[in-house]
């Protein structure tokens, strides 16, 4: 197998709009769950790596990442693609430019670009500042995330903050000129010392202007927007059987531990149109009731008389997230809930559900690891950055699977999600 494409992904829901990106330009992709113990044996253009390295310490995201590079380096990939969420959250520290260097310094590179940008999900980039929709980042709901609240819209002074090399820009009227002037433009930020540049992006056509710009650079660094003027490169076009996947069949649900805006309106649309929910409350996890299994008494009935899909979230206001994470810790909460999470999807499969749709990035990471998937095949958009996928769970199980950031979506995303796969 030889990879025009190896990705590495600092989240599951991240790796899976890289993939969906990919998979609707032409790519044959597949997404891995961590760093794969051998070869694939499938003929694909790309892998994605999902790794779990967004809020972990510094260094262990830089083991991650480099451990996900040797094994991609091995296959012989072609370019590497680091991906990072379009709205850019990373604590202070990091991750994303301590992973930057580190995989700079494992390639020998000298120069890669930065930008989040992805305008189908309204996220642009200007001047280096980034925005959500029509507010600046630090504007929007990003900054109250419960992890990593971004509060800085200015992409070149966040990422020199985190990173040893300086940082730069190529701002719209570069990109606007299109690939000579970017390559032009990366020629004289190279000369100038300039390591990596944050690039401005605010439509398709500018993400589709720098795809022929940046096919000699070894390393690109990305949300997964500029994944879109990438497959052209290789001679690759749009087709439908890149999407394909097996039939759909079996129970439906949905598991939700997002506490964002977008994700808030999604439950408060599906309890709306009088559909079955039940809220896990944090507060009664942590003080060791069994919330798991209420949860599951609640479910397995209405599992069996046919109703669905079910939802079950602890999907919650910014201040009711502040609350408990005074009383619990902002890590500990997340974890917790997680895990509960994590043990309800599992057990919802062993009562026959084959449909999951799993909301947040924290909450994917915990439930595909918990169900032992290691492999996922990327199938149909549901909305922009979120696919269907089918995997099989370490019990031999075969299931259709959808990992949504919690920032994406519209706000039918839960029922709509069940009408395209059908």
């Amino acid at each position: 197998m030889t990879l025009l494409l190896g990705c590495i992904a600092d989240d599951f829901t991240g790796a899976s709009d890289l993939a969906n990106n990919l998979v609707r330009a032409g790519m044959r992709v597949v997404q891995t769950i961590g760093v794969p113990a051998g070869p694939l044996g499938a003929e694909v253009d790309a892998v994605v790596i999902a790794l779990k390295s967004r809020t972990v310490p510094a260094r262990e995201a830089i083991e991650q990442s480099l451990a996900a590079w040797r094994w991609l380096h091995a296959q012989g990939a072609g370019q590497i693609y680091f991906k990072y969420c379009s709205t850019f959250d990373s604590t202070p520290e990091g991750n994303i430019g301590p992973v930057t260097d580190a995989l700079m310094d494992a390639m020998g590179c000298d120069f890669t670009i930065a930008t989040p940008a992805f305008p189908d999900n309204g996220r642009t980039v200007f001047k280096g500042h980034l925005f959500v929709g029509d507010a600046l980042l630090s504007d929007s709901g990003m900054k109250n995330h419960p992890l990593t609240p971004m509060t800085d819209a200015n992409l070149v002074r966040v990422l020199q903050a985190q990173c040893r090399r300086t940082v730069g820009l190529i701002d719209y009227r570069t990109v606007a000129a299109g690939a000579e002037a970017v390559r032009t433009r990366i020629e004289a930020l190279r000369r100038g010392g300039v390591g990596i540049a944050v690039v401005d992006a605010l439509s398709n056509d500018d993400l589709l202007r720098l795809g022929p710009a940046l096919a000699d650079l070894p390393l690109l660094t990305a949300g997964s927007g500029v994944a879109i003027g990438l497959p052209p490169n290789h001679g690759l076009a749009p087709s439908a059987q890149a999407s394909a996947l097996p039939a759909a069949a079996g129970l439906r649900a949905i598991v939700s531990g997002s506490c964002s805006q977008a994700t808030n309106q999604q439950v408060a649309h599906f309890i709306a149109a009088g559909q079955p929910a039940f809220a896990l409350d944090p507060l009664r996890i942590a003080a060791g009731e069994d919330v798991e299994g209420a949860a599951l008494d609640w479910a397995a009935p209405l599992l069996a008389q046919g109703a669905g899909p079910v939802l079950l979230y602890s999907t919650a206001a910014p201040d009711s997230v502040a609350t408990t994470q005074r009383r619990l810790g902002g890590m500990e909460a997340g974890a917790l809930v997680e895990q509960c999470i994590a043990g309800i999807a599992r057990r919802l499969v062993s009562l026959g559900v084959r449909q999951l749709v799993v909301a947040g990035g924290e909450t994917s990471g915990a439930c595909v690891q918990a169900l032992g998937i290691v492999q996922m095949q990327i199938g149909p958009q549901i909305d922009p950055g979120v696919p269907w996928c089918h995997a099989t769970s370490d019990d031999g199980v075969g299931l259709h699977l959808t990992l949504k950031s919690g920032n994406f979506g519209s706000e039918d995303f839960f029922t709509k999600a069940f009408q395209v796969l059908a």
